[in-house]
C-alpha cells in the first residue's frame, strides 16, 4: 500500500510540475505583435527596434543591448521574452543559432540612410551622386547580390581601392549583418562596399571608424566622423540632429523568439 501512495504522489508531483512549465511557457507566448504587450524585449540600442517598442508596445520592459547577437544569447538563457530588430540582422542571428526562430509580423518600416553633419550639403551631394550611380550602373545590384543572396551564401566583394591625399571617415557599428560586420580583423558589409564607392568617387581614402551604434550621431556632430552608414533609418528626431541622403534600401523589424 506504501509502495502505492508512493507512486501516486510522484505522479501527481510530475503532473503538477508539468502543468506548472506549461502554464509559464503560454504566459510568455507570443504569436503576433499584439502579444508583446507586457513583455520583456531586447533591442539594440539606438536602433528603431527600440524606438517602436517603447514608444508602441504598452507596458513593454525593454532592454537595450550593444548589439542583437547580446540580446539573443539574454533571450536564449531566458532573461527575455523576445527581441525587436531588423529584418536582415535578425536572419544572420537566427542562421547562427538554430534554436531561434522569427515571426514575421507587421511591425515598423524603414529606410536606410547616410547620415552626415547637420548643414554638410556638399558631402551630401557627394554621397547622393554616388548612390545614384551604382544604381544606374549595376553596382548597387551586384552588391545586394553578394551580401543578400537568395542561396544564403555571402561572397564579399573585394576591396575597392581608395586613396588620395585626403581621408574620409565612415562611422559605423559592426553588429548589424549582412551591413556591417566583423570577418577576421577586418570590417566588412553592404555599408563598408557602398562607403569604398563613395571615397572612390570623391578621390579620397576610406577610414572605417567602429563604434556603439548610439554614438554616431554625436560622433558626426564633434567631427569625429565624417558620415555614418549603419543600416540607420531616417526618423524625424534624428533629423533635428543630421542630414540623411536619399534612401538606399527599405527595411522591417521583425521577432526574434525561442522555438
Amino acid at each position: 500500500m506504501k509502495k502505492i501512495v508512493a507512486a501516486l504522489l510522484a505522479t501527481v508531483m510530475a503532473a503538477s510540475l508539468f502543468a506548472g512549465c506549461g502554464n509559464k511557457n503560454a504566459a510568455v507566448n507570443i504569436t503576433k505583435a499584439e502579444d508583446l504587450e507586457g513583455k520583456k524585449i531586447g533591442v539594440q540600442a539606438g536602433t528603431t527596434g527600440e524606438t517602436y517598442v517603447t514608444e508602441s508596445v504598452k507596458d513593454a520592459k525593454v532592454q537595450s543591448f550593444k548589439s542583437g547577437m547580446d540580446a539573443a544569447l539574454d533571450l536564449k538563457n531566458g532573461a527575455i521574452d523576445a527581441i525587436v530588430l531588423d529584418e536582415l540582422p535578425a536572419k544572420a542571428i537566427v542562421e547562427q543559432n538554430p534554436d531561434l526562430t522569427i515571426l514575421d509580423c507587421d511591425l515598423a518600416t524603414e529606410e536606410y540612410a547616410i547620415a552626415v553633419k547637420k548643414g554638410n550639403t556638399e558631402l551630401l551631394e557627394k554621397i547622393n551622386a554616388t548612390i545614384q550611380r551604382i544604381k544606374t550602373d549595376g553596382t548597387y545590384e551586384s552588391m545586394a547580390n553578394a551580401f543578400m543572396p537568395a542561396d544564403g551564401e555571402i561572397k564579399i566583394p573585394e576591396h575597392k581601392a581608395t586613396g588620395g591625399d585626403t581621408v574620409i571617415k565612415m562611422g559605423t557599428n559592426a553588429a548589424f549583418p549582412p551591413f556591417e560586420y566583423v570577418e577576421g580583423s577586418e570590417v566588412v558589409g553592404f555599408d563598408i562596399t557602398m562607403s569604398e564607392e563613395i571615397a572612390a568617387d570623391m578621390g579620397a581614402k576610406l577610414q572605417v571608424e567602429d563604434m556603439n551604434f548610439d554614438s554616431l550621431l554625436s560622433a558626426l556632430s564633434s567631427d569625429v566622423i565624417d558620415f555614418a552608414a549603419a543600416g540607420m533609418s531616417i526618423t524625424e528626431e534624428r533629423l533635428k540632429s543630421v542630414d540623411f541622403s536619399e534612401p538606399y534600401y527599405s527595411s522591417k523589424q521583425v521577432i526574434i523568439l525561442k522555438k
